[in-house]
Parts: C-alpha cells; sequence; structure tokens
C-alpha cells in the first residue's frame, strides 16, 4: 500500500511526540524505580483516555509513581487520602454561604479536589460506598453533578486509584461497576534483590535533583490522544479481542473449562474496548502506527484482571486472574 502525505505527515508528528514521551518516562523513571512495565501501562491509559487502578502492598512506590508522573506534566494534580470518614462533598466540593457587600447573603461553590486533570485516589478501598460512587460520574461521562447542576471536568482528566490487597479491616471493595471504569488495573511485584539494591543506594544518600516539570504539554496530551484513536487494528485482531472477551463467559459452551468451573461472569464490552485502546496506546509509545498481536497479548491481563467475578469455587481454588485471562487468550488465538 502506497504511502500517502498524510501518513508522512502523520508518522514525522509521531515521531516528535514520541521524543517528549521518552522525555516523560525518563523524567518519572529518575524518581521511580524498577518496575518500568507500571510505567509503560500508566503511560499507555493517559494517552488511551482511561483510568488506571494500581494494587500494591505498602511501601511499592504507588503514590510515588503518580506524583512523578503529574510532576512531569503541565497538568494540575490532586490528592485524596481516602478514610472511612471521607463525605462526597469532600471530593466533588460543597456550598458555602458568604456575605455580600450589600449585606445580604448567597451561596458560593467551592470545588472540591475532583477537579483537576490528574487525581490521585489514594486507597481508594478505604472509603464507604456511598464516597466511591462519588467517582463514578466523573470516571464515566467526564462531569459531575452537585446540587442539580452538571459541571464539566476539564480535559484530560484521569483517576489513579490504589488500593492495599492485603489489608482487610478497614476497607471497603470496590463494587464491579466501578471497578469496571479503570481501564487497566496494574499490579506491583515486591522488587528482587538487584532492584532493591539500586532503590537503597538512591534514596538513602543525597536527594536527587528535582525533576523538570512539563516533559508533555497539555495540548500535547490530547493531540496523542487524538493519535492514538488514528492507530490501525486490522479485522482479525478486532476478532480476536472479540473471541477473547467471549471466552472469558462462563455461561458460553465454547469457553475454557477453567473459565466455566471458576468464574460467575466475563469481562464485559468495555474490557474489549480497553484492550484495544491501549493495545493502540502501546503501538504509539513504540513507534508504531498499527497494533500487533504482540500488543494485545502482552496487555490482555492488565486489561481484562480486575473484570473477572470469581464463583465461590474459584475463590477458594487459588486460581489467578492472569491464569483464567491467559487460558481464554489460548482459546481466542486457537479459534
Amino acid at each position: 500500500m502506497t504511502e500517502t502525505a498524510e501518513d508522512r505527515r502523520f508518522e514525522e508528528r509521531l515521531d516528535l511526540l514520541r521524543q517528549r514521551l521518552e522525555g516523560l518516562r525518563r523524567a518519572i523513571e529518575a524518581r521511580f524505580l524498577g518496575h518500568t512495565d507500571a510505567v509503560d501501562l500508566l503511560l499507555a491509559a493517559l494517552l488511551a483516555d482511561g483510568h488506571a487502578l494500581i494494587e500494591g502492598a505498602p511501601g511499592l512506590g504507588k503514590t510515588t509513581l503518580v506524583r512523578e508522573l503529574a510532576r512531569a506534566l503541565e497538568l494540575s494534580f490532586r490528592r485524596i487520602q481516602f478514610t472511612p470518614d471521607l463525605m462526597p462533598a469532600d471530593i466533588l466540593g460543597t456550598r458555602i454561604l458568604e456575605e455580600t457587600p450589600e449585606g445580604g447573603h448567597t451561596f458560593r461553590f467551592e470545588r472540591g479536589p475532583i477537579f483537576a486533570h490528574v487525581l490521585l485516589a489514594d486507597e481508594i478501598n478505604r472509603a464507604t460506598p456511598r464516597t466511591q460512587s462519588a467517582m463514578l460520574e466523573a470516571m464515566q461521562e467526564r462531569q459531575v453533578t452537585v446540587f442539580g447542576e452538571t459541571l464539566i471536568l476539564e480535559e484530560p482528566f484521569l483517576v489513579i486509584a490504589t488500593q492495599n490487597p492485603i489489608e482487610m479491616e478497614g476497607t471497603y471493595p470496590l463494587p464491579e461497576a466501578q471497578v469496571d471504569r479503570f481501564l487497566c488495573k496494574i499490579e506491583l511485584d515486591s522488587p528482587d534483590e538487584d532492584e532493591l539494591a539500586r532503590i537503597l543506594r538512591a534514596t538513602t544518600g543525597a536527594a536527587p535533583p528535582a525533576p523538570t516539570a512539563g516533559a508533555l504539554a497539555r495540548d500535547e496530551v490530547l493531540e496523542l490522544r487524538a493519535m492514538t484513536r488514528q492507530v490501525e487494528a486490522s479485522d482479525d485482531l478486532v476478532r480476536t479481542i472479540a473471541r477473547l472477551v467471549c471466552a472469558t463467559d462462563p455461561r458460553r459452551p465454547d469457553a475454557p473449562e477453567t473459565v466455566r468451573r471458576h468464574l460467575r461472569y466475563g469481562a464485559s464490552p468495555r474490557g474489549a474496548q480497553a484492550l484495544l485502546l491501549l493495545g493502540k496506546a502501546r503501538a504509539l509509545l513504540a513507534g508504531r502506527p498499527w497494533v500487533s498481536e504482540d500488543d494485545l497479548s502482552a496487555l490482555a491481563a492488565p486489561a481484562l484482571r480486575h473484570r473477572l467475578v470469581f464463583s465461590y469455587e474459584g475463590e477458594a481454588s487459588g486460581v489467578s486472574a492472569d491464569e483464567l485471562v491467559g487460558d481464554a487468550w489460548d482459546t481466542a488465538r486457537r479459534d
């Protein structure tokens, strides 16, 4: 197929913006050591216009990762520490009664921290379901409704939530409807010996210089998001994604036996959309204007692992969501 002038312009602009993305990645990795896959996933979520859920034990740098991303962007950033006594108004905002110069009174709406480009919802599972639900409209519709008035959130809007998988007391598991709003789930594992030694050397000596802000400007983020949508995916790969998501449905007779035995519900169509968008973002990060099968293979688990609902037998068996996604992927590839 002959390359058109438009294709060349796209690739030239992509090359320039990829240099900016590399600067963003270096700024993050200067402070967040190890876990390069997690950095790439977070950048993919940023480009794919989706939200990310980060899960890991305390001390693995979840908050550091998000803070360094926000520092390297010319975007507003707010952090909310979720606690059991947090109320929806603490997130969305509230009305304040003020006295006017004429001696009367009027209400002024004081915006909450959700009115930011990058919002860190730290330990989101510590808040009550009522407070968690305050995030739903913002995450899906990019707007909030307070006191009967709908307010549009400025783009880009990115929610990055963290949760601790090993702490059970004082936590409220996220409902499936809210978990499904996250484009991907990033799991942070403990560092190995070499990584831990590098972290110790870097964090117990003189403080490193502060990173330069503005590695990527707001307009460039929006442009990259538009370019991500233009990345091509073949009909065969789209069909593969559809078969993969269908193979996670335990009610389908052609689903893998492990899926039918261990799951109550599989991934939703939103999961298929997430995988395709993440695949396009990963291709863009690699400088390719087309999605490969390797993109989908690498992203299937992060895009779908949090969307699977286990049966009682599945929870008792100890089988992981990633294993079941792998079985569904094998089935989708064989068909």
